[in-house]
């Protein structure tokens, strides 16, 4: 643990060199990384009223933790709540949300200096961290003020389970009094779970799974009806590549592009999990010859076949727009992004073997037909083309889809115990 608060004090400069290059290329301003490092807090308390801190990192798991946020302001007409994230497109969308007593914060950066600031200034009665958001002196510093670490909705892959077993010989000092720093745990599925008890979690820190995912509430028609690209659109034969990662991109293009021989009316909304990457990603489109807008230009479709949604937080709208959906993550070893959103706006399900982060939600979707599984370009081909040929099939698949998670989603009785837990924190009873 010295060695990493050595290590951190050392590269902080180094950080702050990476976060200016942000500044540079107008993704970030000067306020923000001085927000990172505590700027705008004061010096004590400006309120006495209670006060839960929740941590998640961008768009999608705050949008997951929204409805925890909303039913901690219902249970408690006192509390305050700070949220803190990491990434300026989250901070804007919670804004967004207008929701009261609710403000947000890009998060500290984990100097114990700036964090003892922080926790000074906030007096948080416990953290909620979401997913993965794991961190080794901020965890520490509020196990040393007393203050509860709550994890909801922990999510640990094979893949950062093995790096942090590698790791383990050397950061073995880091890595465990972190875990051990945790009060109660709540983890998305069994999986995560398992590895996280491996890695030094105490079993009586387990509180019943939970997937935040898996509770988000998603009404399209308002989204539909307020935004003017959704008319340009024919639901029918539109396909979504939803949340791709390197690699996926060249796959579903050359899909699309055998799809359009037979299909020459179908359009393509891509959306890549990171628009920074949107540049690269438009210079493959120009390469292939397909002829593509941008969602950042404000272009309107016109006769483009691709649409490039490069922006954030607008998932569930192009869900809404498509019939068919393809899930990234999943053709890479990423292990896939949830099945739960699409479930609920209706689309007809496809994506590749990779889906360990939500394994229960694919393999509820596959034992019911209700998604397809692919393994490379002319397979995803294949099904794009056989659900636009049998419109009828799609649409039964979009609804064994919501049918099959339907029993996943139940999680109202498991999460009493979270609740349960904040609840025995003296600040913050109303909650019970």
């Amino acid at each position: 643990m010295l060695i990493y608060r050595l290590l951190l004090s050392v590269l902080s400069p180094i950080f702050a060199l990476l976060m200016l290059r942000q500044v540079l290329r107008g993704r970030e301003r000067l306020s923000d990384l001085a927000e990172r490092f505590g700027a705008g807090l004061t010096a004590h308390p400006v309120s006495c009223a209670p006060k839960l801190w929740v941590h998640g990192a961008s768009n999608g798991e705050l949008t997951g933790a929204r409805a925890l946020i909303e039913e901690a302001l219902r249970r408690s007409p006192d509390l305050e709540i700070l949220v803190t994230t990491n990434t300026v497109t989250a901070r804007k969308m919670v804004r967004g949300w207008a929701l009261p007593r609710v403000s947000v914060r890009l998060a500290p950066f984990d100097l114990r200096p700036v964090l003892r600031r922080f926790i000074t200034a906030t007096t948080p009665a416990a953290l909620v961290s979401i997913e993965n958001e794991i961190w080794p002196n901020r965890f520490a510093l509020l196990a040393q003020n007393a203050i509860p670490v709550i994890v909801a909705g922990a999510r640990m892959s094979d893949r950062s389970a093995q790096r942090w077993e590698k790791m383990a010989p050397i950061f073995g000092g880091i890595i465990r009094p972190t875990i051990a720093a945790i009060t109660r745990l709540a983890a998305q599925d069994t999986a995560s779970e398992q590895r996280l008890l491996q890695l030094g979690l105490p079993p009586a820190a387990l509180l019943p799974k939970m997937n935040l995912k898996s509770t988000v509430d998603i009404d399209i028609a308002p989204l539909k009806n307020a935004d003017p690209i959704a008319a340009q659109f024919d639901r029918a034969t539109t396909i979504l590549a939803a949340s791709t990662h390197p690699g996926e991109e060249r796959t579903v293009l050359e899909a699309f592009h055998h799809l359009r021989q037979t299909h020459p009316q179908a359009r393509l909304i891509l959306a890549p999990r990171h628009p920074a990457r949107a540049d690269s990603i438009a210079t493959e489109l120009s390469r292939t010859g397909f002829t593509y807008v941008r969602r950042s230009k404000g272009d309107a479709l016109g006769d483009a076949s691709v649409y490039l949604a490069d922006s954030l937080g607008e998932m569930p709208l192009w869900y809404g727009l498509s019939g068919i959906s393809f899930i990234g993550g999943s053709l890479v070893n990423l292990g896939g992004h949830t099945p739960f959103e699409p479930a609920q706006c209706g689309t007809a399900i496809l994506h590749g073997p990779s889906v360990s982060n939500h394994l229960t939600a694919y393999r509820a979707l596959d034992a019911a037909g209700a998604a397809i599984e692919i393994t490379d370009a002319a397979s995803l081909a294949e099904a794009m083309r056989s659900l636009m040929n049998e419109p009828a099939r799609a649409t039964a698949m979009a609804e064994a889809a919501h049918a099959a998670l339907a029993p996943l989603r139940g999680a109202a009785a498991q999460q009493e115990a979270f609740w349960a837990t904040l609840a025995d924190v003296p600040k913050l009873k109303a909650l019970s």
